[in-house]
């Protein structure tokens, strides 16, 4: 499943993590391969899955 980054950099900033947000800007594709980076997501405490049902903005 690929995610848009910029939905793994929005759940960051909401809360409030805005350094690991910006390292997630500077270091990931554009299109997050959550299969590849799954221990990454878990560090962050982030669901693949909810980051695709995620609204778009």
């Amino acid at each position: 499943m690929k995610i848009a980054r910029h939905r793994i950099v929005d759940a960051l900033r909401e809360r409030g993590q805005q350094a690991r947000a910006d390292w997630v800007e500077r270091e990931l594709p554009e299109r997050v391969d959550a299969d590849k980076h799954t221990g990454l997501l878990a560090t962050l405490h982030l669901d693949p899955a909810d980051l695709a049902r995620a609204p778009s903005p």
